[in-house]
């Protein structure tokens, strides 16, 4: 059986755990995904499909602070989508990582998101 690549595998545990939580009007998903370059959070109504609030490194606010994509710039992040997120009427959230391993980038994006006042 041929191997599966690293991209296929954190697809596949994606699926995994979409498959256990989703996020309503009063408590949406918290969708974090990284690439190589970029960092991106969406605040997700699961119910209706909407985005309710989004932010990423590619935004203004976050560009105009000369930030990079590193475990800083993440941090940074965190903070601006929270309050993006309170800003939208949101204070509880449901933390989707996207397959992702919880360390590095998405660790300091969720800490950072915690310290300005989401709970999750």
């Amino acid at each position: 059986m041929a191997t599966k690549s690293r991209k296929e595998q954190r697809q596949k545990r994606h699926r995994r755990l979409r498959k256990k939580i989703s996020g309503t009007s009063a408590i949406p998903r918290m969708a974090v995904c990284t690439t190589e370059k970029h960092i991106y959070v969406q605040f997700i109504n699961d119910e209706s499909g909407h985005t309710i609030a989004s932010a990423s490194s590619l935004s203004p606010e976050f560009r105009e602070q000369n930030l990079k994509s590193n475990s800083d710039g993440a941090g940074q992040l965190g903070k601006l989508a929270a309050d993006k997120a309170k800003s939208a009427g949101i204070e509880n959230v449901v933390f989707d990582r996207g397959g992702f391993g919880y360390k590095g980038r998405v660790k300091a994006l969720a800490e950072a998101a915690r310290e300005a006042g989401l709970k999750f």
